[in-house]
């Protein structure tokens, strides 16, 4: 059996999910894979994708039945991101972020809430977390952005960047300090905010190297006023939401991961069999195997590690902040190398845009930098061992 015929230890689906991952594959070749190059090359937000997955319910898959959802599996949802990050890394990740945004919902805001948002994201609304700032990247607990009540409000002021949907969400779920509390970790606290609610503005919009088609945006907040009943949680507690959220988000980026490096390395073995160089196949050489053999067996332990651990939060199980940060750093470090092999296994073909390569290479970069640097991820996992 080769590598292309086994993926990793796919997780079991039950009918309905193996119904509309077909029901998504479709949409997926027909249309999203089909619009990639386009997307990658003119930068503009991919609204014709996202109407795709729109019609066929995509986003209602994360959100439980009762809040007009399909209710889906956790595992089902990685496995329908993987397969839309092979084809549109910038689709893979807008779609993503909308089941980002859902996590801090679904987790931990009140039933009225869930009523109001839940619903309307399962439509098909774009969501959007707002947690990095301009002097708080790695270390998100430096935040500067204020929530100070204002009698049933609550007044937003401060500055967000590197936000995912920015200038497009429908709803922006935004961390920042609650100002009675101070400027300690103990003040994090949680709101969500409309799209259109006055006083949140698009800086710029960020020209990337790699994702152009996602809408990546700099935020500025300023006498943004909301209801108090916007918040979710109580004041404070937004630490404790914050790692709960991240250690979903963070084997969600590392499925996208996983997207863009199934990708590359199917192509690779669809161009080392079919070049030919001194009279033999590419794949006919040895070291080519090699690299090869390495590149598969490190793709299918991170892929059966991902399912390992959606099988555990889908019995109700909690994952480590240690084991996403284990998952999140192989599984974007394996992007990373097998989009940077891919290219240099297609030769000089592979650093020109004609072949998608290229473009995997730029979109693999950022997985390596966002929800947490690969060498944050060593930092939490190595200090794990320090005896205490």
């Amino acid at each position: 059996m080769s590598i292309l015929e086994f993926d990793g230890g796919s997780p079991p689906l039950s009918d309905v999910e193996a119904s509309f991952l077909e029901s998504l594959d479709r949409a997926v070749q027909n249309e999203i894979l089909q619009r990639a190059a386009e997307v990658d090359s003119t930068g503009e937000f991919p609204w014709a994708n996202i109407e795709t997955l729109n019609e066929i319910g995509a986003n209602s898959i994360f959100i439980p039945s009762e809040y007009d959802g399909a209710g889906l599996s956790y595992a089902a949802y990685l496995k329908c991101l993987i397969e839309i990050s092979k084809a549109c890394a910038s689709t893979g990740i807008t779609w993503a972020t909308n089941f980002h945004a859902a996590i801090p919902l679904l987790l931990y805001a009140g039933e009225a809430q869930k009523r109001a948002i839940l619903p309307k994201i399962a439509g098909g609304s774009l969501a959007a977390v707002c947690l990095t700032e301009p002097g708080a990247g790695s270390d998100a607990t430096a935040m500067k952005t204020r929530f100070v009540p204002a009698g049933d409000n609550v007044r937003i002021d401060g500055a967000k960047v590197f936000i995912t949907n920015g200038g497009v969400a429908d709803y922006y779920i935004v961390f920042g300090k609650w100002a009675p509390l101070g400027d300690g970790r103990d003040a994090i606290s949680l709101v969500y905010v409309p799209g259109d609610t006055p006083g949140l503005t698009v800086d710029r919009l960020e020209d990337k190297m790699g994702h152009r088609g996602s809408a990546t945006a700099a935020l500025i907040f300023d006498n943004c006023i909301v209801p108090q009943s916007h918040m979710i949680g109580d004041p404070g507690a937004g630490l404790t939401m914050l790692h709960g959220f991240l250690d979903r988000s963070r084997p969600s980026v590392s499925a996208h991961a996983l997207g863009i490096a199934r990708a590359a390395f199917e192509d690779a073995i669809s161009y080392v069999n079919e070049r030919v160089q001194s009279g033999k196949r590419i794949v006919e050489f040895q070291g080519i195997q090699f690299l090869l053999a390495d590149l598969a067996a490190e793709l299918v332990m991170c892929e059966n590690l991902l399912w390992s651990l959606a099988e555990r939060v889908d019995r109700g199980k909690s994952i480590s902040a240690v084991e996403a940060s284990i998952l999140k750093m192989r599984c974007s470090d394996l992007a990373m190398r097998a989009t940077t092999e891919a290219v240099q296994l297609h030769g000089g073909y592979g650093y020109c845009r004609d072949f998608r390569v290229e473009r995997l290479m730029r979109d693999a970069k950022v997985t390596q930098i966002w929800e947490g640097t690969n060498q944050i991820h060593r930092r939490i996992i190595g200090r794990s061992f320090v005896e205490r």
